[in-house]
């Protein structure tokens, strides 16, 4: 006659456990993925919103420098801000990035006047969660004239 011992995991024990751990590890790769996906949007939020500060204040050199040269390249209603430069009188192409960054830089007049130009700054990148902007606007007066 064989005897049974009473030691040991049964089989439901075993499968019971392994899915336990399986949903722990499965918890845990989903808030890794999570928090490095935030992670790389707060990342991209920042360089965004710094390189539209950057362009307003560059824009801000330049009206100080040339108030009449300002005002007139402001007549061409967007500009692609990949560099610094008055070059691209003209909304960004698509893959048109900053140097050594996945985000694309414009600027938008409107309200341009006698002594008064209106602008927005925007800064526009993709990644895995769809396309997102930072921006920042700005009235520029020829405060000169005062």
């Amino acid at each position: 006659m064989m005897k049974f011992s009473n030691y040991g995991q049964s089989l439901f024990e075993v499968v019971i456990a392994v899915g336990i751990i399986g949903i722990i590890v499965f918890s845990v790769v989903a808030l890794a993925t999570t928090s490095i996906r935030n992670t790389t949007f707060t990342k991209n939020n920042s360089s965004a919103t710094q390189l539209a500060q950057d362009a307003v204040e560059w824009l801000r050199g330049e009206r100080d420098n040339d108030w009449v040269a300002f005002h007139t390249n402001a007549g061409s209603p967007i500009y692609c801000l990949d560099t610094s430069s008055w070059a691209k009188a003209r909304a960004c192409n698509p893959g048109e990035y900053i140097s050594n960054t996945i985000l694309t830089r414009e600027v938008t007049f409107s309200g341009v006047s006698g002594n008064q130009v209106s602008a927005t700054v925007n800064v526009y990148w993709t990644d895995s969660q769809g396309t997102h902007q930072a921006a920042t606007s700005t009235v520029f007066t020829d405060w000169r004239s005062r």
